[in-house]
């Protein structure tokens, strides 16, 4: 582990600049510590930012980032250490405010904007009015906002609600609004998680812009091909500390893995070897609003079956639909070649399926109880005897899953919302296994986690089809619904376009032509 790097010099030619470590820092973080009731969040961090470019944070969930963005940015305070921004001393004891007044501003994963206000009103929110006056000039205000978006490279009719934008629309008001506060230095966390391809392309190009300007950017990932197309720099943390700090152009994406988690991972995408079985689950025909239309396939035993397609295709209310968390307006569900009907998540479950939700913190868990009461949640009848839940059963079953999952968390008695993304997922992966499902439905089960834990998901989902369960795979993620997939199914606009087995998917360009409703 690397104490200091300022005595380093490194560049990086094929941009045409030079960073030297000794001076043009714009912050300086040294020996910074915070201990959580149970666990060591970050253990003596050094490592320093140069001003006006963009510095990648890397590690695992759970490796300590966000909670050094948090004590940067006022929201936490730090146990030991110093933090230095622009040559000078920061409090200790900094609040967001005071953070915000040095030019630091957080562009958090969720936003923390006002859907029922106007883009103006949340990029000036808390400072409408001038000093000493009462009245809000909605004039000025209006062409204030409305320069600011042009500065990074957008039109919009200002008065428009934020309820009304894209999510892609909504990063630029927080980007927008960091400006407005005179921010010279910005920290975006996981700030494409839910981007489109073009989406993305025009908000690279507005970083990009931010750094020409001088702007200092931290951008916090798990996309590492994001990282390596952006980022000038990249900082790894692991367990709490910093492993290293580097020019991207030192470094390669397995360079940043093997730092990351500890170990070379030489296989992207683990192999098995499961034999496919008879068909368990068949959907004919099935209809449900405007996004899902005349949609049949099959699932066979011990199989993972893709479900691929852009944003907006119609994958998730699909599932929704099977499940019976969304109404079906027609369509029929076999069970090993037995209709069943299914008109509720109860309906599913009792019939051995589960699904496991895009938005585990929104849907998937229970974020202010207890690790142990998540696993169990949703088969309660299987720790109860009577109308009790019998404490032991619980506490046994949590015990065998963080085990089994190696889920990271000080106890089973940890409330859910303090561990990390990745844990976060493992927890909601062990709650659908205690329903004892022999199929699982698993949507984005690797958003927004790092590559290490995305691994050992991809590791628990070969086990369990090696243990005849079947899955139906959601990912956005191209190369890992082509990877870990032994048939796809593609949709576009709410249809069935295409249906490719294992050999098929290596033509990958006859699969995004089905994607693209081609």
């Amino acid at each position: 582990m690397q104490e200091s790097i300022s005595c380093t010099t490194f560049e990086k030619t094929t941009k045409g600049w030079v960073i030297e470590m000794e001076n043009q820092s714009i912050m300086s973080v040294r020996n910074i510590t915070k201990t959580f009731p149970g666990v060591k969040a970050l253990d003596n961090v050094s490592f320093e930012i140069k001003k006006g470019t963009v510095h990648a944070i890397c590690g695992e969930n759970g490796a300590g980032k966000s909670t050094l963005m948090k004590i940067i940015s006022g929201v936490y305070k730090r146990d030991s250490g110093e933090i230095y921004f622009e040559g000078k001393p920061m409090k200790e004891d900094i609040t967001p405010k005071e953070s915000q007044e040095l030019g630091i501003s957080i562009i958090y994963q969720e936003f923390n904007l006002v859907d029922t206000l106007s883009i103006a009103e949340n990029i000036y929110l808390g400072r409408l009015t001038e000093q000493n006056k009462k009245l809000v000039d909605w004039k000025r205000v209006n062409k204030d906002a409305e320069e600011l978006l042009k500065s990074i490279g957008y039109t919009m009719d200002v008065t428009t609600l934020v309820r009304d934008l894209s999510v892609a629309q909504k990063q630029m008001i927080e980007i927008s609004k960091a400006l407005s506060q005179n921010a010279k230095l910005i920290i975006m966390d996981e700030p494409s998680a839910t981007l489109t391809n073009k989406d993305l392309k025009t908000f690279f190009d507005v970083i990009r812009g931010l750094r020409d300007k001088g702007i200092t950017v931290i951008y916090i990932s798990h996309k590492l091909e994001e990282v390596f197309e952006l980022c000038d720099a990249v900082t790894v943390f692991r367990d709490g500390t910093v492993i290293d700090t580097n020019p991207i152009s030192e470094l390669t994406k397995d360079d940043i893995i093997a730092k990351m988690v500890g170990r070379s991972v030489d296989v992207e995408f683990p192999k098995r070897n499961t034999p496919i079985g008879e068909e368990v689950l068949r959907v004919e025909n099935l209809c449900a609003g405007d996004k899902v239309k005349d949609i049949s396939f099959n699932l066979k035993k011990g199989e993972i079956l893709g479900l691929m397609g852009l944003v907006g295709a119609g994958r998730t209310e699909t599932v929704r639909a099977i499940f019976g968390a969304d109404k079906k307006d027609s369509g029929k569900i076999f069970l090993n070649g037995k209709e069943i009907k299914i008109n509720s998540p109860k309906d599913a479950i009792d019939n051995k399926m589960i699904l496991l939700t895009e938005d585990r913190r929104g849907q998937g868990l229970f974020l202010n109880y207890s690790v142990s009461s998540n696993v169990v949640s949703a088969n309660i009848k299987k720790t109860a005897d009577g109308y009790f839940i019998v404490k032991g059963r619980e506490e046994k079953a949590a015990d065998e899953y963080v085990e089994e999952l190696k889920i990271k968390t000080p106890s089973i008695m940890q409330k859910t919302v303090n561990l990390s993304g990745g844990n976060q997922q493992k927890v909601v992966v062990a709650k659908s296994l205690y329903s004892e499902p022999d199929i699982l439905i698993m949507d984005e089960p690797t958003r927004g986690i790092d590559v290490g834990a995305k691994y050992e998901i991809y590791l628990i989902m070969n086990k369990l089809v090696e243990e005849g369960k079947s899955i139906i795979f959601i990912s956005s993620e191209t190369p890992e619904i082509l990877g870990m997939s032994d048939r796809v199914v593609v949709l576009f606009e709410g249809k069935k376009t295409g249906e490719f087995s294992k050999e098929e998917l290596k033509d990958t360009e006859r699969v995004m032509q089905a994607a693209i409703g081609e």
